[in-house]
């Protein structure tokens, strides 16, 4: 760590609580001067490709607020206090989906943003199979679809997946990223 770029925390506090969680951080910088940052607080989330028994990829067709339309999107949400991260991406798939997976595997983690606590999960789910319908929690509502590979790339290469780093991880773990 570089000492010289440390903050140092001097106050917080809650500045807003809904959906979402902001806290306002008071930090004092390495010159002297304070400054603020509102932080997006969070726990940890996952996103799954997850893929069919015959090689497609099972997508969420979901309204998004923050684009205001339906997209299709990778199944995924917040992961559970104490639940295991393969075991959030099983239980968000089949709740989005009604997709079921023969195995799920963690692929990697990055932050949401510089300016929150949201810690982001990939992971990879094969051998899916429907077994239900979807069924979501609270007030979401979605629709399974499914893509061909080269569609999903595509897809994602489009820019309209809330998720895309989290795609391109386990596509990069699935070795489909070439190079």
């Amino acid at each position: 760590m570089d000492d010289a770029l440390e903050l140092t925390p001097v106050d917080s506090a809650e500045a807003y609580r809904g959906f979402l969680r902001i806290e306002s951080r008071q930090y004092r910088l390495p010159d002297g001067r304070d400054t603020r940052w509102d932080v997006l607080l969070g726990g940890r989330t996952v996103a799954v490709v997850a893929l069919t028994e015959d090689g497609r990829v099972v997508l969420a067709r979901q309204f998004r607020p923050g684009p205001g339309a339906v997209i299709d999107e990778l199944p995924g949400g917040m992961v559970d206090s104490g639940e295991e991260i393969a075991a959030a991406a099983a239980r968000e798939l089949l709740e989005e989906t009604g997709y079921a997976a023969a195995s799920v595997e963690v692929v990697g983690s990055s932050w949401l943003a510089g300016f929150s606590t949201i810690r982001r999960y990939a992971a990879v789910a094969r051998g899916c199979r429907r077994v239900t319908d979807p069924v979501p929690a609270g007030d979401e509502f979605s629709r399974a679809v499914e893509l061909d590979l080269a569609d999903f790339v595509a897809h994602v290469r489009g820019g309209e997946l809330t998720d895309a780093d989290s795609a391109y991880r386990c596509l990069d773990a699935l070795g489909l990223l070439g190079g």
